[in-house]
């Protein structure tokens, strides 16, 4: 490993640990609680996250974005192709409960590229890293949370409603475009697609513009993983084998994959580095708020954000290294 490849990981891994350290310690004084950590939260995905996209793909080159079709393609097999996958293999084959399935599937394939991504990613790829970024958001805005939801609910009311017969599929198809037109409405799904529309036009923004909205845009990847932070020490957590298995899947053998399919595709290098180092990142912090919505397996989920972050910590390192070695 060259120096300036040992620095490069230094300087992308070290904002991780140093922010969710902060947030860690600022929950153990109790300055913060989960309820202000969801406000945080709250601001990040309502104003900060969007901003930050929008300003992001707004720099990147018209024919950059042009070209990202097949990293597009890598980021929705690994996050919505698998998730199928694992659904499928828990539901039907390990007999798991539905909303379990839908849940251990949205914990494994939903990587925290938003939140992250913004410090890592940005580190190592500079504006073109609002691509990778935005894809992995709107995929799991617009797939994989309403499909999730959809499944839990489901779930849920057939084990309320077991005497009123079986809960009807047309009910069900009702409520996913319901969800996913309550997705389109959210800032960080249109303000992407609003940016992407905007580049493709070759419509920009006068610079003085695009510099206030940066100002709260750069606060997006900070404020995140110290929210993470303070909801890591509020949670309980304890590492068990399917802990153990999930972080093993979400954090090592989903990036490793999506590697092998771009070596496969022999896709450009920086395609596949991108591709991997999105599909690297810990599980999202979303899948606790939805474990502790439906009380299901709230434990294992804040379990695997906490053993899932703490390991990124190497694994990323160790991805950074195999695909700029």
């Amino acid at each position: 490993m060259t120096t300036a490849l040992f620095l490069t990981i230094i300087n992308a891994i070290l904002p991780i640990l140093i922010t969710l350290g902060l947030g860690y310690v600022a929950a153990w004084r109790r300055d913060f609680d989960s309820q202000q950590a969801s406000i945080l939260i709250r601001l990040v995905m309502l104003y900060a996250l969007p901003l930050a996209l929008f300003t992001s793909i707004l720099s990147t080159p018209r024919a950059h974005i042009l070209s990202a079709g097949p990293l597009a393609g890598l980021i929705l097999v690994a996050m919505l192709g698998i998730y199928v996958v694992l659904f499928c293999l828990l539901r039907w084959v390990m007999k798991r409960r539905q909303s379990e399935a839908a849940l251990i599937a949205m914990t494994i394939t939903g990587p925290s590229v938003p939140f992250i991504g913004i410090p890592v990613l940005g580190q190592l790829f500079g504006p073109s890293s609002a691509v990778p970024i935005s894809v992995g958001s709107l995929v799991m805005n617009l797939c994989q949370i309403p499909l999730t939801l959809i499944l839990m609910n489901h779930d849920q009311q057939r084990q309320q409603c077991q005497h009123e017969g079986p809960y009807s599929w047309h009910t069900t198809m009702r409520e996913l475009g319901g969800h996913l037109l309550h997705s389109c409405k959210e800032p960080v799904v249109w303000a992407p697609m609003l940016a992407f529309l905007l580049v493709l036009l070759g419509i920009g923004l006068p610079v003085s513009l695009t510099h206030a909205f940066q100002l709260l845009g750069h606060a997006t990847g900070g404020t995140a993983l110290f929210a993470s932070g303070v909801v890591l020490c509020a949670r309980q957590v304890r590492l068990s084998l399917s802990v153990g298995l999930m972080v093993l899947g979400r954090n090592f053998l989903i990036p490793l994959g999506v590697c092998a399919l771009a070596f496969a595709g022999h896709l450009p290098t920086l395609t596949m580095q991108e591709g991997v180092l999105a599909m690297a990142m810990p599980s999202a912090a979303i899948n606790v708020i939805l474990a502790m919505r439906y009380h299901i397996m709230e434990r294992e989920i804040a379990s695997v954000l906490f053993f899932g972050t703490v390991s990124a910590i190497f694994s990323l390192a160790f991805f950074i290294w195999m695909t700029h070695s």
